[in-house]
């Protein structure tokens, strides 16, 4: 039997400004096993038909055929139709980089039509100054997008958001029925957009199977109305689903109304299960024998895992594919004026893994329980490069983003040493744990080797819960590596958690404090505040009791089972909190408030902020040990080998050799003015430090190598002005 045609979907919607990577990586990998694979990203699809004119026309036109009670905004962009119908085409391509010459009228002359949005546009000069146009213009379109898109939301589909599709319908869905009436419901002018844009492409792919992935809530309504399209019209064609929002969501499905639409929904990573469904589609495999697959049987919801076959590990899934996706077509946006935040939303970011899963893998209010987190797999740096030129190749993009959960320290040492190696010249960012790894010298190396920006979690800014929660780290420790990957010239955002188990309204209110200064000493740039949620995978879901709180809901239903709720009788009032908190970073991540007192964020009486006013100067002032007392640490050279020039100068009568070592780098020019026997010695090292040279050399060997008839030790000549002057400019102890 001939090979499945297979199509890979993403539905709407993820993000406007980058293809979400799974389908990517599905398609790389089964590419590489010979099977034929076309994918599509149906977020970008649909907002690029929404957003054209004619979209635009059908939207205006069934508004106005609707009877809407219309919003005194809404009647404002109505009247303006004409303008948006006259703007919309340009200010799309503006976003695709396709015609960046608009950007001076956008930014100062009223070429926009303006609605609701645009109140909240005060003084932007200071965040954009007189040369940053580019920028401020694609900030002005993205307020008109959100205009537009509000628009939506309040007539013809209150579904709509740029980023997520009647998420609403899949959060905590313990049960199938808001679901399966919305699907009922005869489809809106958004979900017509969509399936027309879905026959266009089963017409040109003619597959035999459609796997949808499904990352987040909000893409699973979008997935099962074209799915249930598939199902009325082609029921020959097989449907599959997988993606997080099954992994977390779906592990204990019961629900046989979902298999009217999709007949397989795969668990954990796609590419094992793919297999054997291929297989099992061309008869050479028993549906007992699937790979984490549910399937329905005799009218009953059944989970196949008869496969004996390993996981596929990390180092064979192949590289990402994006081979068929409109990577010119995705709109760069900014929504918020803030550097560090605009990455999630600005530029085309090609998506990949460091390594599978966490290395940490104990914080309580994570699932680590799932594979996703639990199965640790790292890839050499030398495939880990390859896949990043590969990569590069096939999307003409160097900008990556590193979507593990927690990216670890070494192999992204080695990842960055070979990319230095190999002179690839990327940018990146990715996620981390603030942990004491991240020394300064290391994140001098990151930098050096392209990375821009980290994120990483502080969650609740108190020690007592960062212990609770088993995270790993202090306060003071987050304060210095923060600190070190600033002074690296690289941007710091800070996961930040309010709700945990038994938190009180005085911890609340130190966090805050703690965060303040986190920003007022520039250590971190950007943050975000999200409410504790308790899942079902996490150590805390599992034993609520151990960390003094008390599931309350909801009832096991046969669909969705994450999301509990839970009471927290020791702790605050967390809701009480969230707005105040919401207020506080946005305005700190503009540089405004800083000095306000606490108790300025919100609108009841807050406790008296008891952590000490210099906890974050002082823990950042912390000295570093001594190079001396690091005789096991790798030794680096980031720079260009110098030129070496031996010179005879008289002193005392005597004639002695001098040896004067003259460095060309980018910014300027440094010599380093020593005896001859250390300047060979120096610049024979340098040689073998270098990240060309590929067998690592520690400090103890290099004092081993050091000359025994030099007018000082070792441990002199590491307290000496020379070895400081390399310190400073890219010798690095890993």
């Amino acid at each position: 039997m001939e090979k499945p045609a297979i199509l890979l979907i993403t539905p709407p919607l993820t993000q406007l400004n980058t293809p979400y990577p799974a389908t990517a990586y599905l398609k790389g990998f089964l590419t590489g096993r010979g099977h034929q694979v076309t994918q599509a990203d149906m977020g970008i699809e649909l907002v690029l038909r929404m957003f054209s004119r004619k979209g635009l026309q059908q939207i205006f036109d069934a508004i106005e055929a609707g009877g809407y009670a219309l919003s005194d905004n809404s009647l404002r962009m109505l009247r303006l139709k004409r303008e948006y119908l006259q703007t919309i085409e340009p200010v799309i391509r503006f976003l695709q980089n396709k015609d960046n010459t608009l950007a001076q009228q956008i930014s100062f002359s009223r070429f926009l039509p303006e609605a609701a949005r645009f109140d909240q546009v005060e003084d932007i000069d200071w965040a954009f100054g007189s040369m940053g146009i580019t920028d401020r213009a694609r900030y002005l379109a993205t307020l008109y997008l959100e205009d537009l898109g509000d628009l939506i939301k309040e007539t013809i589909c209150p579904y709509f958001a740029f980023s997520r599709y009647a998420d609403s319908l899949a959060m905590s869905a313990t049960h199938f029925d808001p679901m399966e009436e919305a699907l009922q419901e005869t489809p809106n002018l958004v979900d017509q957009l969509l399936l027309e844009l879905l026959e266009e492409r089963l017409q040109a792919v003619q597959p035999t199977v459609v796997g949808f992935s499904i990352p987040f809530p909000g893409n699973l309504y979008g997935g099962l109305r074209m799915a249930q399209y598939i199902k009325a019209k082609y029921p020959h064609i097989k449907t599959t689903m997988g993606g997080g929002y099954p992994n977390t969501e779906l592990r204990s499905l019961r629900e046989p109304r979902l298999f009217n639409y999709i007949d397989f929904v795969t668990l954990d990573d796609g590419e094992g299960p793919w297999l054997k469904l291929l297989e099992h589609l061309q008869g050479q495999r028993d549906a007992e024998a699937l790979q984490r697959t549910f399937v329905l049987a005799e009218g009953e919801v059944q989970y196949s895992n008869g496969s004996t076959d390993a996981d596929v590990p990390h180092t064979e899934i192949g590289t990402p594919d994006y081979s068929d996706l409109p990577l010119q077509d995705y709109l760069s946006v900014i929504d918020v004026i803030n550097p560090m935040h605009r990455l999630w939303s600005d530029g085309r970011w090609n998506k990949l893994t460091i390594a599978h899963g966490c290395y940490w893998k104990r914080c309580s209010f994570c699932d680590i329980t799932l594979d996703y987190i639990n199965r640790y797999e790292v890839a050499p740096a030398t495939l880990l490069v390859d896949r990043i030129e590969q990569i590069i190749a096939q999307t003409g993009q160097t900008g990556f983003h590193f979507v593990d959960e927690a990216a670890p320290p070494a192999p992204l040492r080695d990842m960055a040493i070979e990319l230095i190696r190999r002179g690839v010249k990327i940018s990146w960012w990715g996620n981390i744990r603030f942990e004491k790894t991240f020394s300064p010298d290391l994140c001098r190396l990151l930098a050096a080797s392209g990375c821009i920006a980290v994120s990483g979690g502080l969650e609740v800014a108190s020690d007592r819960l960062l212990e609770l929660m088993e995270k790993g780290v202090s306060i003071e420790q987050v304060a210095r590596v923060t600190d070190a990957f600033t002074q690296a010239g690289i941007m710091v955002h800070a996961y930040l958690m309010y709700g945990f188990p038994t938190q009180t309204a005085q911890e609340t209110v130190d966090s805050l404090e703690v965060v303040r200064q986190l920003f007022i000493n520039n250590v971190i740039q950007s943050g975000y505040w999200h409410r504790f949620s308790m899942t079902a995978h996490s150590p805390v879901g599992k034993n609520p009791e151990k960390y003094g709180v008390v599931k309350v809901g909801p009832e096991e239903g046969p669909f969705a089972n994450n999301d509990l709720w839970h009471d927290d009788p020791t702790g605050t009032d967390h809701e009480l909190f969230g707005q105040g908190l919401a207020k506080a970073i946005y305005n700190y991540m503009h540089g405004v408030g800083l000095e306000q007192p606490l108790s300025f964020w919100f609108d009841f009486k807050v406790p008296r902020v008891k952590t000490r006013p210099d906890l974050i100067y002082k823990a950042i002032q912390h000295p570093q040990k001594p190079d001396a007392e690091r005789p096991n640490a790798r030794v680096l050279w980031l720079g260009n080998q110098p030129e070496l020039e031996l010179t005879m100068i008289a002193k005392k009568g005597q004639t002695i050799e001098r040896c004067v070592l003259t460095f060309y780098e980018k910014g300027e020019d440094f010599q380093v003015k020593t005896t001859a026997n250390i300047g060979q010695w120096l610049f024979d090292a340098l040689q073998k430090i270098h990240p060309d040279h590929t067998a690592p050399v520690l400090l103890k060997q290099l004092e081993a190598t050091f000359p025994t008839d030099a007018h000082l030790s070792f441990t002199e000549f590491l307290a000496s002005p020379s070895w400081f002057e390399l310190r400073e400019k890219g010798l690095l102890l890993l």
